[in-house]
């Protein structure tokens, strides 16, 4: 048997999953082999030890008095005894044992007949990295799948994140090919969008557990982005165009329908070469109006050497005027860019900042590529326009990617320093 079950965070899948289930199974046959998996060796460990405390239980002796674990923390098996420790235990008088490990961990020497896995992605970050999907998609492949026993069941349950997770690959998988494990999927929405097949009681629209999480709240989480909603709390991960973002949801308007903006910066995006197919600099223009909206308005981008581009990011801002803000990439070495600009004597009466960008581009494009189905992100109709929906159609996959992360940059800003979370331009405000 191969078992999905899809909950939103924080709904109790590991007290579900790799607490109460591995302790019954053992109850039930305590010659059965577990291996369970969580995203960390800490995480699995810790689901290890709340195992071993449900079973050392009387309600639980009482209800299965043939599963008992050795009395002590026994580290080596060498005199024979069973072990018991935060990696593996083992059933006294049986050849039952439960064996915890990190997803991409090794779980070579045994087998098993049941196969936990209990969400296998960490964050946002950990989804939106193609590296770490496909290290997981190898773990499980090379190292999981080869471990099950015969007429051995699997069961994966986890919180969608990405279409291209590994669940999403499983799926795939057993569409494209029929001789592939065939997958049983039992999804828990949030909140109820139409009858479910698992006989779910809710209407549509009541929440899943309201003594927890009331319909008020999760429409409050609703409200922090779409797209995160649909995935982690309704289960249903949306193929976007490139994947990340669809440029078909920005929402058109020419210049002379921009409102009044709150505050205006360009963020800059660093690369110098003047090769060609090497990455451009790129400094994309944004405001934010009084409602939050996010306004794209310019992005320019060039290629060349240092001396150039600082006298292009010199003009564009002495251009754009004392009101908009400028931000340089300011990582590593280009710290030393970000000072050179400041150091301008004609920027004196201009805002300029370093930004040091957290996460990688996905996971930053991502914020507010969430967004764009929410219809708060405008963009102005201009010839560069072409150029900028054409890196985001192919985004992350493409050949250039200094457009979106430029906007990434002033997004963040925008958004950050309008509800006061960013301490990078304090009064600016």
């Amino acid at each position: 048997m191969r078992l999905m079950v899809f909950m939103p965070p924080r709904h109790g899948k590991s007290e579900l999953v790799s607490r109460r289930l591995p302790a019954y199974v053992l109850g039930r046959n305590p010659n059965a082999q577990i291996i369970a998996t969580s995203y960390s060796d800490d995480l699995a460990s810790r689901m290890n030890r709340d195992t071993q405390r449900i079973i050392d239980t009387q309600e639980y002796a009482a209800l299965f008095p043939e599963t008992r674990l050795n009395s002590s923390n026994v580290r080596s098996n060498a005199q024979g005894g069973y072990l018991r420790n935060s990696d593996m235990f083992e059933v006294v008088g049986h050849r039952g044992s439960y064996r915890s490990a990190g997803v991409g961990g090794g779980i070579t020497g045994m087998g098993f007949d049941f196969g936990i896995i209990d969400d296998p992605i960490k964050n946002g970050s950990d989804a939106a990295s193609k590296t770490i999907r496909d290290a997981q998609w190898e773990w499980y492949t090379t190292t999981f799948y080869t471990r099950r026993e015969k007429a051995a069941r699997i069961l994966l349950t986890m919180t969608r994140w990405n279409e291209d997770d590994l669940a999403g690959r499983l799926l795939k998988q057993a569409r494209e090919d029929q001789s592939a494990d065939q997958w049983k999927v039992i999804s828990f929405p949030a909140v109820a969008e139409e009858p479910l097949a698992q006989n779910d009681p809710r209407k549509i629209g009541e929440p899943l557990w309201p003594d927890k999480y009331t319909l008020d709240e999760l429409n409050k989480t609703r409200a922090n982005g779409s797209q995160a909603w649909a995935s982690l709390y309704q289960q249903r991960p949306k193929a976007r165009e490139g994947a990340i973002l669809n440029p078909a949801l920005l929402k058109r308007i020419s210049a002379d329908e921009v409102p009044k903006m709150l505050k205006i910066c360009r963020r800059w995006d660093l690369a110098f070469s003047e090769n060609d197919g090497a990455d451009y600099v790129a400094g994309a223009k944004m405001g934010i109006d009084e409602r939050g909206s996010i306004y794209i308005l310019h992005i320019k981008r060039l290629r060349g050497r240092w001396t150039q581009s600082k006298a292009t990011i010199v003009q564009t801002a002495m251009d754009d005027g004392p009101d908009v803000v400028v931000l340089i990439e300011a990582n590593g070495t280009q710290l030393g860019y970000y000072q050179d600009i400041k150091s301008e004597g004609v920027l004196r009466s201009r805002v300029v900042l370093p930004d040091k960008p957290l996460g990688n581009k996905e996971m930053r494009a991502s914020v507010w590529g969430s967004r764009l189905q929410d219809g708060v992100i405008y963009i102005v109709r201009g010839e560069w326009n072409s150029a900028f929906f054409d890196e985001t159609d192919v985004f992350p996959n493409g050949e250039n990617d200094d457009q979106v992360d430029a906007v990434s940059g002033g997004y963040a800003f925008l958004v950050s320093n309008m509800f006061g979370k960013a301490e990078t331009a304090p009064g600016i405000w």
